[in-house]
């Protein structure tokens, strides 16, 4: 038996670290022209990214990428007769399935930490990473297209010398009732202080409009935005996918807290309408901004709730691929690794992530419980378990 568990976990391995290796270099190479591209990287900047968007780059091959190692594993050892052998010998085909099994336990919990590592430590590297780069991404951008823009800036120059933006036009978006405002100056510069988090852009000679009113400038003027302003990616995150599982007991109370706080304006305020004879104060358009916040508050809190299950679910899918390929390849006894793998992957894809994004939906709109995000899991756990036991039985 030990003989048997040596061979299938050297042989699984070997697959599984290739096939890895390469996988990952792939989806490395894809995050990394993505990112290039919307923000408009240099080679420096992106060789900054490469440890950041590397656990992004695993936590989608390693679930994949073992099932590959299992289905071209056993689907050569069927189609060699090494399992009809096993089955002459009086042994179960499962001594060979089980070494593989405990493999995807531990590949299951580091594909767990993987999500957790991904989500806060890489996404928050890539925000650093990007916004602290933001002076030098904006010029390289404007010397290569003469314009940069985002939802709050924009900026087109005539030309650029060194650090000098010959001929700039700036328009800010402020938002809300704040009139826009347009500088056109003869030229500008641009520092950058990460620390602050704000981009100070410094115009010589020009004009400069703030809605219909108009002014001339001979000199200089600085105008200071916030980073996120000028940043294609924001400076920080509040979504509950980009929390660590550590956090979020601490993030749960907090959002319940903010919650009953909420509710509790809500009530004072149509209180205060009845005590006060003021009835127009109690009708449900009097309270319709508490009402919208306390909405987006349990929306949160359900995403909040939910995402610890999210991760686990789809860390432990590596296990349940497992389960199923490996009784689906002996049981098909293709020699091909490539039909392999798409044969046991097919059913995959078209019943377990369906049904994983089913109840992620449902969960987050607060129809089902969190343990429903398992749904796919559980499916695909009791099939594999089937197919195990005609496998066994055949």
């Amino acid at each position: 038996m030990k003989l048997i568990t040596r061979y299938v976990l050297s042989e699984l391995l070997q697959v599984f670290l290739v096939a890895l290796s390469a996988l990952t270099l792939f989806m490395l190479v894809v995050g990394l022209v993505k990112e290039a591209q919307q923000q408009g990287l240099g080679m420096l900047q992106i060789a900054q990214l490469v440890p950041y968007v590397l656990p992004e780059a695993m936590r989608f091959a390693v679930p994949g990428t073992m099932l590959f190692a299992v289905a071209s594993l056993f689907g050569r050892m069927s189609a060699s007769n090494e399992i009809t052998a096993l089955k002459a010998a009086g042994i179960s085909p499962t001594a060979a399935i089980w070494p593989a099994l405990g493999l995807a336990v531990v590949v299951s919990f580091v594909s767990v930490w993987l999500n957790d590592v991904a989500v806060s430590w890489g996404r928050d590297g890539v925000r650093r990473v990007i916004v602290g780069s933001v002076e030098d991404i904006i010029y390289g951008r404007l010397r290569q297209q003469r314009s940069y823009s985002t939802a709050k800036l924009s900026i087109n120059v005539k030309g650029v010398e060194g650090r000098k933006l010959v001929r700039p036009t700036l328009s800010f978006q402020p938002g809300g009732e704040t009139a826009p405002v347009t500088v056109s100056a003869a030229e500008a510069q641009m520092r950058a202080d990460p620390q602050t988090g704000t981009l100070t852009i410094t115009c010589r000679n020009g004009t400069l409009h703030v809605g219909d009113v108009k002014a001339v400038f001979p000199d200089t003027i600085e105008r200071v935005v916030p980073l996120d302003a000028v940043s294609r990616k924001e400076t920080s995150s509040t979504s509950p996918s980009d929390i660590p599982l550590a956090d979020f007991p601490k993030a749960r109370v907090e959002q319940v807290a903010l919650l009953g706080r909420i509710r509790q304006l809500e009530a004072a305020k149509s209180a205060i309408g009845v005590f006060t004879g003021r009835l127009e104060q109690t009708l449900p358009a009097y309270t319709e901004t508490e009402r919208q916040q306390e909405k987006q508050a349990i929306a949160r809190l359900n995403r909040i709730i939910m995402e610890p299950w999210r991760r686990w679910a789809n860390g432990f899918s590596c296990l349940c691929f497992v389960l199923v390929g490996a009784p689906m390849a002996i049981r098909m006894r293709n020699a091909d690794f490539l039909t392999s793998f798409f044969l046991c992957f097919l059913p995959i894809l078209v019943v377990y992530y369906p049904v994983f994004m089913l109840g992620i939906s449902r969960v987050k709109a607060g129809v089902l419980p969190p343990p429903a995000v398992w749904m796919g899991n559980v499916l695909i756990t009791l099939w594999g378990l089937w197919l195990m036991r005609r496998v066994v039985r055949g």
